[in-house]
């Protein structure tokens, strides 16, 4: 016992002074260096850490080694000391190799401690996992995205994709926190949709039609299809068995023998069926009248990835007021641009008894709201990417945070374009009333003109979609985008279109078949209500935030065209 009567502690008491990871025999080497005095003050404590080594060296002669181990629960890495009186050290050093240990914190000798305010001296190695240097393809020199983008499955490991990990990971918590502050209900909307939010036909189809042509032609080659021959004799012994149970029957014969002639002509009925339904195999995808026959398709009728979960996330949202939806989309665009994949996330709400005004107050204030909390929860991993990609990331994220967005119709927002030319500033897209903003427009709005984020609104009917509400003027719709400095366009939106007979016309307006969207105009025909909605790429905010340059390198596991590793 100690003196004050509480049980003598050996190892460290996790909880009154460090967090222990959950579900795992270690402690966080966030929670020791990222106290304010850097962890100095929990040196003499015992614990377990676990992770990867990042840097390892063997001093005194082979006597001691120094490693760096990182858990990615936080930029920084914990320096190891590690005698070689605990386990021999060579095995220890590479980089990328795995250690669980005990051992007891220290401070570092006074001509180190500038460096490191605390370090860890190995009493015990509990497992390591071993790492062949010749072979592993992460050295510790550094690496370009590009690079990397070759071995997703380890690249992980290195500090800039852990660093853009935790910052992924802050903004979709940060996302789920604003909306449900605001009252909102999560709603998981269907990747495999039969609609085109878009209209652009810019979709990954979902069918078993090749897979079922490839089965059929394979089980043709092995087991040739019945000739008409073999079917007209499969007829025939049908004929001859139906035959000969209307003569027992007739005959009155006994109740076995024709039980018996009833079983034979069941088997010979089930025969004929068989190969009836072979005969009608054919190689390659069915067809009806010389087009794809899709009701012999796994759906009965064409289906696609979604590019967008918004037309299904407003049934909810006719019906529950306020929700949003945060899933995966795809887009089946061969383009090989640093600002495009073919599978990305969107957050996207949507607002029942709510108009554009609404919509734009809520996409300033989520924004807003995303900026700040990386601010708040994810300073160190954004003061990383200062360091090596962006010096003004954190000045962005300030500015955005503590500033009322500019609001221009997409009409003034051209007559700043059209003014700047005239004044000599070249474009190289065009400008002119009912084009849509070309990245380089959004971008001297928001970095050149006002250099802070813009929303326009109001634009051309032409260049939106058909759920888009019509203005007035007939000429505009309720559209609005919300553009910020390094991506441009981040937000999406607009009122939709409530009116039945105006939105059935816009549809046709825009060359889409009218079935697949009925129950889209069932939510028009029925109790209709006015509501918006916007949509965020969460792979941009991404961009926006770190000042990193290609999407390819925010998101996970990228894919694009002629990529799809893992």
């Amino acid at each position: 016992m100690a003196e004050d009567g509480l049980p003598a502690v050996d190892k460290l008491t996790i909880s009154d002074t460090v967090e222990e990871a959950d579900f795992s025999q270690r402690v966080l080497i966030r929670s020791i260096l990222g106290r304010p005095d850097g962890g100095a003050g929990l040196a003499g404590r015992t614990l377990n850490v676990g992770g990867w080594v990042k840097k390892g060296r063997e001093q005194g002669k082979g006597s001691f080694a120094f490693l760096e181990l990182n858990d990615g629960s936080c930029p920084a890495n914990l320096q190891l000391i590690i005698y070689s009186d605990v386990a021999p050290l060579g095995q220890f050093t590479p980089t990328g190799t795995c250690l669980h240990v005990e051992g007891v914190l220290q401070m570092p000798p006074e001509d180190k401690q500038g460096k490191q305010s605390i370090e860890l001296k190995v009493l015990k190695v509990l497992d390591v996992g071993t790492v062949d240097p010749a072979k592993y393809p992460l050295p510790k020199t550094r690496l370009t995205l590009e690079f990397l983008r070759d071995y997703v499955h380890l690249r992980p490991r290195t500090n800039t994709i852990a660093a853009i990990a935790r910052i992924r990971n802050a903004l979709a918590y940060a996302t789920h926190t604003f909306f449900q502050k605001h009252g909102f209900l999560y709603v998981h909307t269907p990747i495999i949709t039969t609609s085109d939010c878009e209209g652009a036909g810019e979709m990954f189809q979902v069918t078993t039609l090749i897979n079922d042509a490839e089965k059929t032609e394979k089980e043709l080659i092995n087991n040739p299809p019945p000739s008409q021959e073999d079917l007209d004799l499969a007829k025939s012994v049908v004929k001859e068995k139906g035959e000969i149970v209307a003569k027992l029957k007739s005959d009155k014969a006994g109740k076995p023998e024709i039980t018996a002639a009833v079983a034979e002509l069941t088997k010979a009925k089930e025969n004929l069926s068989k190969l009836e339904e072979r005969f009608k195999l054919k190689p390659g995808i069915p067809k009806k009248d010389g087009k794809v026959d899709y009701g012999q398709d796994f759906f009965a009728r064409q289906a696609f990835l979604t590019v967008s979960g918004q037309l299904q996330v407003e049934t909810f949202a006719c019906a529950l007021s306020s929700v949003y939806t945060f899933g995966p989309t795809f887009r089946a665009e061969h383009s090989h641009t640093s600002r495009h994949l073919a599978e990305f996330w969107m957050v996207e709400p949507e607002i029942a008894f709510a108009d554009i005004e609404d919509d734009m107050k809520c996409a300033e204030a989520y924004v807003r709201f995303l900026c700040q909390w990386l601010l708040d929860n994810c300073l160190d991993d954004m003061e990383f990417m200062v360091e090596k990609f962006d010096k003004n990331a954190i000045k962005r994220l300030q500015m955005v945070a503590s500033t009322n967005f500019i609001r221009l119709s997409y009409t003034e927002a051209v007559t700043i374009l059209e003014d700047a030319v005239s004044k000599g500033h070249k474009f190289e897209n065009k400008v002119e009333w009912g084009i849509d903003l070309a990245s380089e427009h959004e971008k001297y709005l928001t970095e050149v003109k006002y250099e802070s984020p813009v929303i326009v609104y109001n634009y051309p009917k032409g260049i939106k979609a058909f759920y888009m509400k019509v203005n007035s003027d007939k000429k505009t719709v309720a559209a609005m985008d919300v553009l910020v400095p390094k991506v441009g366009e981040l937000i999406g939106g607009s009122q939709r279109e409530e009116n039945y007979e105006v939105i059935k016309e816009r549809i046709l307006e825009m060359g889409l078949p009218l079935e697949p969207y009925e129950w889209y105009l069932d939510l028009r025909r029925y109790g209709t209500v006015k509501h918006s909605g916007f949509g965020l790429g969460f792979e941009r905010m991404i961009l926006f935030a770190t000042g990193i340059d290609n999407i390819r390198d925010v998101i996970p596991f990228p894919r694009y065209p002629g990529r799809a590793d893992l």
